[in-house]
């Protein structure tokens, strides 16, 4: 390997952190909800309803130019993006107060010329009301519970209910602290971000599979092998793979992060926040939950006399 970020054979004893784990995330946890509870969220146009106005240009549309002219008319949260062709633009606002639809229509009208250049035409101009945005908003909830129950499924089948619990709790954890991180950071929370903590769930499930896999390789191989050094075992024999995928995405996420617009600042910070507290949950919180159940050993047994696994019915 050209590159490694572990050594081999690492023996870090990560079990024994797990009381601290704990309590550092239940900490974590209690404080998202403080925030969810006494801040709230931003909910962006997506969710709040606003107005959409679709225009075409000459030529490509500069999107900063547009972006920093809509800036100073001072209508609060403004997203300016490109669809379809690059002269194709839609450019989303909030309901503005005191304001008819026609009237932010015409600011619209009178300040876009100072940032592009030749004919505008102005296609369409469409509200979002308030149902529509509550649908919204329950749709993005059952697609992430829908998702968590999708794992605790699929982990059940593969494994056994056990490791499907352990999974479910990491999953929700990591669901929760990210929800916490917007409402600290006041950053916007749109149909965007619920796409960023589907990907997160997909990529801890996967970070949890992988640790699982191990783990199963040597409950078989290890029939003696207390389980905390077995666990300990497990976490290290990954280690070099959980960092290195960790690693490579977020090199990605930080380039999108600073490189890839406004727009894109809510999503990125999702999936970086995210990266960290999956990564974390995968180690501290997956694993050792194990120790919590009562995981039958003896389904893994080996029969000593053909070397094949033996799965024993449940008592």
């Amino acid at each position: 390997m050209l590159l490694k970020l572990v050594p081999e054979n690492t023996h870090i004893k990560f079990i024994n952190y797990r009381k601290f784990a704990y309590v550092l995330s239940a900490v974590m946890i209690v404080m998202a909800f403080g925030m969810y509870f006494s801040k709230g969220l931003n909910f962006g146009i997506d969710f709040e309803g606003g107005i959409m106005i679709e225009i075409g240009t000459e030529g490509p549309a500069d999107i900063g130019a547009i972006r920093s002219a809509l800036s100073s008319l001072k209508m609060g949260d403004v997203k300016v993006q490109e669809f379809g062709a690059a002269n194709d633009v839609l450019i989303r606002l909030e309901h503005q107060e005191g304001l008819t639809v026609d009237e932010v229509v015409e600011k619209i009208r009178h300040i876009l010329p100072s940032a592009i250049e030749g004919e505008i035409s102005y296609r369409r101009t469409e509200t979002v009301g308030s149902t529509v945005s509550g649908e919204l908003i329950a749709d993005g909830i059952m697609a992430v519970v829908l998702a968590i129950g999708a794992v605790l499924i699929y982990i059940w089948f593969r494994f056994e209910w056990q490791f499907g619990m352990g999974a479910v709790i990491a999953l929700v954890h990591d669901v929760i602290l990210t929800i916490g991180m917007f409402s600290l950071t006041g950053l916007e929370f749109n149909l965007s971000t619920i796409a960023a903590i589907l990907t997160i769930v997909g990529y801890s499930l996967n970070d949890t599979v992988v640790v699982y896999d191990r783990i199963r390789e040597n409950l078989r191989k290890y029939r003696k092998m207390p389980m905390v050094d077995l666990l300990t075992l497990s976490i290290n024999d990954t280690l070099s793979r959980t960092v290195m995928t960790s690693v490579t995405t977020l090199i990605a996420l930080f380039s999108l992060f600073f490189l890839g617009g406004e727009g894109l600042h809510g999503f990125s910070a999702a999936m970086i926040w995210g990266i960290f507290v999956g990564t974390y949950s995968s180690i501290f919180i997956a694993a050792p939950i194990l120790l919590w159940v009562e995981m039958r050993r003896e389904a893994y047994d080996v029969d000593d006399n053909s070397g094949n696994i033996e799965i024993l019915p449940p008592n």
